[in-house]
C-alpha cells in the first residue's frame, strides 16, 4: 500500500509541478497519464468495472468523441493543400505506411513476443498519425500545413491500408479479418471525423466554448482509454512490461529517425523533414486501441498502443522542443 501511494503521488506531484512552473507544459499530460496508469497497475479492480458496468465499454464511444474533436480542428483546406504540395504529401504517406509497419514487424521478430502482443505492436505501426503530431509540428517550427494535410490524408487512407497491412504482416500472429477491421475504422474514425469537418464548416466560431473544451475532452478521453486498457491487461504487463516499453520506445524513435533521414535523402527542406519525422513517429494509438477492442483482444493487442501513447508524447515533446530551440539559436 505504501509503495503504491508513493509512486502514484510522485507522478501527480510531477504533473502539477510541470503544469504550474515548466515552460513546456506538454509534459504534464504524460505524467498525469503515468499517475493514472500506476493506479491501474496497483488497483486494477477499480478501473475494470464500476458496479456491473465493464469500463471497456467506454473505449469506442470516447475514441469516436476524440475523432469528432479531431475533425472540428480540421478543414476542407487541409485536403485542398494536397494539390499545392504533392511531393511532401506523397513522401509523407509512403513513409507513414511503410516505415512504422516494417519496423514494428522487425521488432516483434527480434523480441519474440506472444502472438497477440506482437500483433498489437504491428497494429500501432499500421495506424495513421493523429493530432498529437500536429501539435508537435507547431512546437518544432516545422511545416504545420503539411502536418495537417498528412494527418488528414493518412486518416482517410487508414480504412484500406491499415487492414491490408495487418493482413500481410500480422495474420501469422492473430487472424485478421479485412472487412470487419475496415468497418471498425470507418465507425471509430471516418464517420466522427467527417461529422467534425461538417460541424467546423457550418458552425465555425459559433460555439467558442466548444473550441476550448474539445482539446481537454480529447486529452481526458485518451487518459481514460489508456487507464482502462492498462487495468484490463495488468497481468500481461507484469509479465512482459519492461520488454514492451523498450520495444515501443525503439519503434517510436526509429520512426522519427528513419522518417527524417529518408526525407533528407530525397532533398526535402528542413521544416518538411521535421514534419514527416513527427508524422511517422507519432501514431494514432487511440485508433489502435479501438481496433484491439473491436477484435475482443483489448487486454493483449491493446497493450502496445496503451504504452506507445504516453511514450510518444514524451519523446515527441522533447524532440519538438529541441528542434524549436535549435531553430531559434541558428537565427541568432
Amino acid at each position: 500500500m505504501g509503495l503504491s501511494i508513493l509512486v502514484i503521488s510522485a507522478f501527480v506531484v510531477l504533473a502539477i509541478s510541470i503544469q504550474l512552473f515548466a515552460k513546456q507544459k506538454n509534459f504534464a499530460f504524460s505524467f498525469w497519464v503515468m499517475a493514472a496508469v500506476s493506479a491501474a497497475m496497483f488497483y486494477p479492480e477499480f478501473f475494470t468495472h464500476v458496479g456491473n458496468f465493464n469500463t471497456s465499454g467506454l473505449i469506442v464511444p470516447l475514441l469516436m468523441l476524440i475523432m469528432f474533436g479531431m475533425g472540428t480542428a480540421m478543414s476542407i483546406q487541409d485536403f485542398v493543400r494536397v494539390i499545392k504540395m504533392p511531393k511532401g504529401v506523397l513522401i509523407g504517406v509512403l513513409c507513414q505506411f511503410t516505415i512504422m509497419p516494417l519496423v514494428g514487424f522487425t521488432i516483434v521478430k527480434i523480441f519474440e513476443f506472444p502472438p497477440e502482443i506482437a500483433a498489437g505492436i504491428i497494429l500501432v505501426g499500421c495506424s495513421p498519425s493523429g493530432l498529437a503530431s500536429n501539435v508537435m509540428s507547431y512546437i518544432a517550427n516545422a511545416n504545420l500545413a503539411l502536418s495537417l494535410t498528412l494527418t488528414a490524408v493518412a486518416t482517410l487512407l487508414a480504412p484500406i491500408l491499415t487492414p491490408l497491412l495487418m493482413k500481410i504482416l500480422a495474420d501469422q500472429y492473430v487472424p485478421i479479418a479485412f472487412v470487419p477491421m475496415m468497418q471498425s475504422i470507418l465507425k471509430i474514425v471516418i464517420v466522427p471525423v467527417i461529422a467534425g469537418l461538417l460541424f467546423n464548416h457550418f458552425f465555425k466560431g459559433k460555439f467558442p466554448w466548444m473550441d476550448k473544451a474539445m482539446p481537454i475532452v480529447s486529452m481526458v478521453g485518451i487518459a481514460v482509454v489508456i487507464t482502462v486498457i492498462t487495468a484490463a491487461g495488468r497481468d500481461s504487463l507484469i509479465t512482459i512490461g519492461l520488454a514492451l516499453v523498450l520495444a515501443a520506445l525503439i519503434h517510436n524513435i526509429l520512426g522519427y529517425g528513419l522518417g527524417y533521414w529518408l526525407c533528407r535523402l530525397v532533398k526535402m527542406d528542413e521544416a518538411s523533414c521535421r514534419t514527416i519525422a513527427l508524422e511517422v513517429g507519432m501514431q494514432n494509438s487511440g485508433l489502435a486501441s479501438g481496433i484491439a477492442l473491436e477484435m475482443g483482444k483489448v487486454a493483449t493487442m491493446g497493450l502496445a498502443p496503451a504504452i506507445f501513447g504516453p511514450l510518444m508524447n514524451i519523446t515527441g515533446s522533447s524532440l519538438a522542443t529541441w528542434w524549436r530551440t535549435s531553430s531559434s539559436t541558428s537565427q541568432l
